[in-house]
């Protein structure tokens, strides 16, 4: 398929900047749809689910909107941004203070393994704001032409684990998850810890290969 002609869905989650993610695709040709309304996001090609702010009002936020079983029985290729990838996990311990324990898990998405943690950085600090390189075996499709070792922006305290579902690492005080696949039935789903839109031209690079998916 010709990638100009897919239609390409942002869910709009109603915490999160759109515009520069928007404003990506349209520099790769694609005029993407920022849409929360289930008709649209059953019939898109590609699906984005971008995130900024905290799994708390994120997780509240995609419930409000009955956008949970929408993203859980997604089928086309799905990318989530930053706290959008954070979403697919099972569960965050981001709970920010609200109600429960310092350690109470929010539930996420359950669609990828594996548990949103805060960082452990020793004397670095926190967030871990700026670039960093991600390492791969350079192997995945969604990785193809991007070296590992490749720079990417990142903005965040809080990350996945690494898993068996790890596409890539970034080490920051310890390594995480930078980019995460779903597994068996799940394998359209994948997440970017950091913000492809904001990483230059292994960021769009990253973006064009997720189209041609």
């Amino acid at each position: 398929m010709d990638v100009s002609k897919q239609k390409l869905v942002i869910i709009d989650t109603g915490c999160a900047n759109l515009a520069s993610v928007r404003m990506a695709f349209e520099r790769l040709g694609v005029q993407p749809l920022v849409s929360s309304l289930a008709a649209d996001i059953e019939q898109a090609d590609k699906l984005i689910l971008p995130g900024v702010g905290t799994a708390v009002a994120a997780m509240k936020n995609l419930n409000e909107r009955g956008l949970v079983p929408l993203i859980r029985a997604a089928k086309q290729p799905l990318l989530g941004f930053c706290l959008g990838m954070q979403m697919l996990a099972e569960a965050s311990e981001e709970s920010m203070g609200t109600e429960g324990s310092p350690d109470t898990l929010i539930d996420c998405l359950g669609i990828v393994p594996g548990k949103i943690r805060l960082m452990e950085v020793g004397n670095l600090r926190l967030p871990h704001m700026g670039w960093n390189q991600i390492e791969h075996d350079e192997t995945h499709p969604l990785l193809k032409g991007i070296p590992s070792g490749s720079y990417f922006y990142f903005v965040h305290s809080y990350a996945l684990e690494v898993t068996g579902a790890t596409l890539a690492t970034c080490d920051y005080g310890k390594p995480f998850t930078a980019i995460v696949g779903g597994v068996a039935e799940r394998s359209n789903f994948f997440g970017a810890q950091f913000h492809p839109e904001r990483s230059g031209a292994a960021g769009a690079r990253l973006l064009k290969n997720f189209l041609e998916l």
